[in-house]
């Protein structure tokens, strides 16, 4: 299997002024991205709005990334499923591409039990022609796990890891880092990636690193190397561009600030969400200046 270890940067989707996919822009940015450092991408994922793109959309962000990864030589993880077995298994089933991994979120809303989660997961799992990395983020589910069922997610074929974004480092997440089951932990939590870096964890897909892939490169590069005290400076320069590209709904202020930069050609988002407020624009842009 493809080491799923390092910076993976859940891409944006640029849209033109009028709303439109934007699709040289995302292939731009795409190779952009590993270019300063990145080890892979990720496509469709949250970041990416895909609630707000149409099933035709989905197909062509999916197939630029692919493309950028196959001709760059890198790992790309595609997002599949969602909150129905039957259907998160469709999608998985269906995906166009070779991915190194397939990320898919617990499933959200209905609040299933955890034992519910590791069914669907095991299910899932069973058919996946990739490896699964679960998504593990209850300010968005709705549906917390414990460390005990972390582990035994981990310890389920074909389960690769966790895609690990729980709000902190809280008992779960050091009971999952303490059993060391051999799985891939990626930091999920922009603000808690160096912590959990700390605590043995192999990388992390950051929605950050839309705007400062070097500097979370080198953040992963230090912890894994063991230079502390750099990790420790590169983590704490870090942390008031992550909160303040997270002041507003994700990804409005990471989209503003890169139209700012001339690396997008507009900050346009889709509805529901609304566009970064020229505040949260000019923080964001301000503790962007910083640079290790």
């Amino acid at each position: 299997m493809t080491s799923l270890h390092g910076l993976f940067v859940p891409l944006i989707t640029p849209f033109t002024a009028d709303g439109a996919l934007d699709p040289v822009a995302l292939e731009r940015h795409a190779n952009a991205v590993l270019d300063a450092g990145a080890t892979g991408l990720v496509a469709l994922g949250t970041t990416a709005e895909p609630s707000a793109l149409t099933s035709v959309e989905r197909a062509r962000v999916l197939d630029i990334c692919a493309g950028v990864s196959a001709q760059r030589n890198t790992p790309l993880i595609a997002c599949a499923g969602g909150n129905a077995t039957a259907e998160s298994v469709e999608a998985i089933t269906a995906l166009p591409h070779p991915v190194a991994a397939i990320l898919s979120v617990v499933p959200y809303y209905v609040r299933p039990s955890e034992e519910g989660v590791i069914a669907h997961f095991t299910q899932l799992a069973a058919v996946s022609p990739a490896p699964l990395i679960v998504y593990d983020v209850p300010y968005r589910t709705g549906r917390p796990l414990s460390g005990a069922t972390l582990i035994r997610l981990a310890n389920t074929p074909n389960i690769a890891g966790f895609k690990h974004a729980v709000g902190g480092i809280d008992t779960a997440t050091v009971e999952l880092m303490a059993a060391e089951t051999g799985t891939t932990v990626l930091c999920g939590d922009d603000r808690f990636a160096s912590p959990l870096l700390a605590l043995g964890a192999q990388g992390a897909i950051l929605a950050a690193a839309n705007i400062a892939p070097r500097e979370y490169a080198d953040l992963i590069a230090a912890w894994q190397t063991g230079d502390i005290a750099r990790a420790r400076t590169i983590g704490n320069s870090l942390d008031a561009l992550a909160a303040a590209l997270f002041a507003e709904p994700n990804p409005t202020v990471i989209k503003a600030v890169l139209a700012e930069r001339g690396e997008i050609s507009s900050p346009a988002v889709r509805l529901p969400m609304l566009p970064a407020s020229p505040a949260a624009t000019s923080a964001a842009l301000a503790a962007t200046i910083t640079r290790v």
